[in-house]
Protein backbone atom coordinates (compact mmCIF):
# COMPACT_ATOMS: atom_id res chain seq x y z
CA UNK A 1 0.00 0.00 0.00
CA UNK A 2 1.53 3.74 -1.13
CA UNK A 3 2.16 5.60 2.02
CA UNK A 4 3.18 9.45 1.73
CA UNK A 5 6.09 10.68 3.92
CA UNK A 6 6.75 13.98 4.02
CA UNK A 7 9.98 15.26 5.39
CA UNK A 8 11.92 18.69 5.19
CA UNK A 9 9.96 20.23 8.38
CA UNK A 10 11.56 22.06 11.23
CA UNK A 11 12.06 25.74 13.16
CA UNK A 12 13.07 28.66 11.17
CA UNK A 13 13.74 32.23 11.92
CA UNK A 14 10.87 34.65 10.49
CA UNK A 15 12.31 35.45 6.73
CA UNK A 16 13.79 31.72 6.21
CA UNK A 17 13.69 28.94 3.50
CA UNK A 18 12.31 25.86 3.30
CA UNK A 19 12.20 22.84 1.20
CA UNK A 20 9.57 20.26 1.96
CA UNK A 21 9.95 16.95 0.38
CA UNK A 22 6.90 14.57 -0.23
CA UNK A 23 8.00 10.82 -1.51
CA UNK A 24 5.13 7.81 -2.21
CA UNK A 25 6.49 4.76 0.10
CA UNK A 26 5.82 1.33 -1.37
CA UNK A 27 4.63 2.98 -5.13
CA UNK A 28 4.71 5.86 -7.14
CA UNK A 29 2.48 9.03 -7.90
CA UNK A 30 1.67 7.36 -11.07
CA UNK A 31 -0.38 9.97 -13.32
CA UNK A 32 -1.50 11.81 -10.58
CA UNK A 33 -1.68 15.62 -8.98
CA UNK A 34 -0.46 16.08 -5.92
CA UNK A 35 -0.89 18.84 -3.03
CA UNK A 36 0.14 20.43 -0.44
CA UNK A 37 -1.91 21.55 2.45
CA UNK A 38 -1.23 23.03 6.10
CA UNK A 39 -2.88 23.13 8.89
CA UNK A 40 -2.33 25.40 11.61
CA UNK A 41 -3.64 25.04 15.22
CA UNK A 42 -7.02 25.62 15.85
CA UNK A 43 -7.55 26.45 12.42
CA UNK A 44 -8.78 24.27 9.60
CA UNK A 45 -6.80 22.83 7.16
CA UNK A 46 -6.15 24.80 3.79
CA UNK A 47 -4.61 24.32 0.66
CA UNK A 48 -0.98 25.49 0.05
CA UNK A 49 -0.12 24.49 -3.47
CA UNK A 50 -1.00 21.87 -6.42
CA UNK A 51 0.54 20.36 -9.79
CA UNK A 52 -0.47 18.04 -12.05
CA UNK A 53 1.34 15.22 -12.87
CA UNK A 54 3.40 16.42 -15.92
CA UNK A 55 4.34 19.06 -13.52
CA UNK A 56 3.70 21.74 -16.61
CA UNK A 57 0.32 22.91 -14.44
CA UNK A 58 0.40 24.20 -11.18
CA UNK A 59 -1.69 26.43 -8.61
CA UNK A 60 -1.35 28.38 -5.50
CA UNK A 61 -3.49 29.94 -2.73
CA UNK A 62 -3.47 33.33 -3.52
CA UNK A 63 -1.75 34.92 -0.72
CA UNK A 64 1.66 32.60 -0.68
CA UNK A 65 2.25 33.13 -4.65
CA UNK A 66 5.52 34.40 -5.36
CA UNK A 67 7.05 32.70 -2.05
CA UNK A 68 6.22 29.15 -2.27
CA UNK A 69 7.02 27.12 -5.20
CA UNK A 70 5.62 23.43 -5.61
CA UNK A 71 7.52 21.18 -8.35
CA UNK A 72 8.11 17.44 -8.95
CA UNK A 73 10.70 15.13 -10.60
CA UNK A 74 8.98 12.16 -12.08
CA UNK A 75 11.90 10.32 -12.55
CA UNK A 76 12.76 10.77 -8.80
CA UNK A 77 9.10 9.98 -7.85
CA UNK A 78 9.17 13.16 -5.40
CA UNK A 79 7.15 16.51 -5.22
CA UNK A 80 8.87 19.32 -3.03
CA UNK A 81 7.56 22.42 -1.70
CA UNK A 82 10.17 25.43 -1.73
CA UNK A 83 9.11 27.93 0.94
CA UNK A 84 10.77 31.60 0.52
CA UNK A 85 10.31 34.12 3.06
CA UNK A 86 8.58 32.48 5.89
CA UNK A 87 6.21 34.23 8.30
CA UNK A 88 5.11 33.14 11.98
CA UNK A 89 1.67 32.82 9.72
CA UNK A 90 2.96 29.91 7.78
CA UNK A 91 3.39 28.01 11.15
CA UNK A 92 1.43 24.78 10.88
CA UNK A 93 1.69 20.74 9.87
CA UNK A 94 2.23 20.42 6.30
CA UNK A 95 0.54 17.35 4.75
CA UNK A 96 1.08 16.52 0.98
CA UNK A 97 -1.69 14.31 -1.07
CA UNK A 98 -1.94 12.50 -4.05
CA UNK A 99 -5.17 13.25 -6.29
CA UNK A 100 -7.77 10.53 -6.50
CA UNK A 101 -8.27 11.66 -10.79
CA UNK A 102 -5.51 10.16 -12.73
CA UNK A 103 -3.85 13.00 -15.52
CA UNK A 104 -6.71 15.70 -14.84
CA UNK A 105 -5.35 19.38 -14.21
CA UNK A 106 -4.84 21.01 -10.87
CA UNK A 107 -7.20 21.56 -7.97
CA UNK A 108 -7.11 23.18 -4.45
CA UNK A 109 -9.54 21.09 -3.11
CA UNK A 110 -8.85 18.78 -0.47
CA UNK A 111 -11.86 16.52 -1.11
CA UNK A 112 -10.37 15.86 -5.00
CA UNK A 113 -7.07 14.11 -2.87
CA UNK A 114 -7.57 10.25 -1.41
CA UNK A 115 -4.05 9.77 -0.46
CA UNK A 116 -2.62 11.70 2.55
CA UNK A 117 0.77 11.78 4.44
CA UNK A 118 1.15 12.07 8.42
CA UNK A 119 2.23 15.37 8.15
CA UNK A 120 5.85 17.20 8.87
CA UNK A 121 5.74 20.69 11.15
CA UNK A 122 6.41 23.92 10.36
CA UNK A 123 7.39 26.68 12.68
CA UNK A 124 8.38 30.08 12.35
CA UNK A 125 9.60 31.77 14.80
CA UNK A 126 8.83 35.88 14.94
Amino acid sequence: QVQLVESGGGLVEAGGSLRLTCVPRGGSFGRHGVGWFRQAPGKEREPVAAISYSGLTTDYLDSLKGRFIISRDNSDNTVYLQMGNLKPEDTAVYYCARRREAIGGVTLQSGQYELWGQGTQVTVSS
